[in-house]
């Protein structure tokens, strides 16, 4: 049993790398239609799916400075893919949303992966099997999430030097 074991977590580790290598190539993909870098794709995504941000949501997402939002935002407002209004509750704050135009560039693009998607996969998979993949997927989310907090508190090294040892 224990070597199913292993041949299963293998199995699985080559087909999560390769998934997410997929997803990866694909956003460079959109990223690249869309005149924008990957992060600047993955503000925009963010934004698509919560309608509208505070710059500090997005920084706190994104793992971003101050000033990377700010100019980040500005490129992005300057290319028309974002616009800013002021807070309705915090004079201190502005909201950014994506533009209409940008809304139907991006669905315009990625229309055709989703009906695919849902078609060739509903028609492949059970209800009860998908809800798996959903909870795997979801319950993975959070461990990566928590991963991705845990390096974001390691320092970088610095130009042309050396990684230190990671905190355990």
């Amino acid at each position: 049993m224990a070597e199913e074991t292993q041949s299963i977590e293998a199995a699985l580790g080559r087909a999560v790398q390769a998934y997410q290598g997929a997803v990866d190539d694909f956003d460079r993909e959109m990223a690249r239609l869309l005149g924008v870098n990957e992060t600047d794709l993955r503000c925009l995504e963010l934004l698509l799916s919560a309608d509208r941000a505070t710059p500090g949501e997005l920084g706190s997402r994104l793992g971003l400075t101050t000033g990377s939002v700010t100019a980040m935002i500005d490129r992005l407002e300057k290319r028309g893919h974002l616009t800013r209004t002021p807070h309705p509750t915090d004079r201190r704050s502005t909201l950014v949303q994506v533009t209409p135009a940008f809304r139907e560039r991006a669905s315009a693009l990625i229309e055709p992966f989703l009906r695919d998607s849902a078609a060739e996969v509903f028609a492949r998979y059970t209800a009860a099997q998908l809800a798996l993949v959903a909870d795997f997927l979801d319950f993975s989310r959070g461990i990566q999430e928590r991963h991705t907090e845990r390096l974001r508190a390691v320092p970088a090294p610095k130009r042309g030097g050396k990684a230190g040892p990671a905190p355990a």
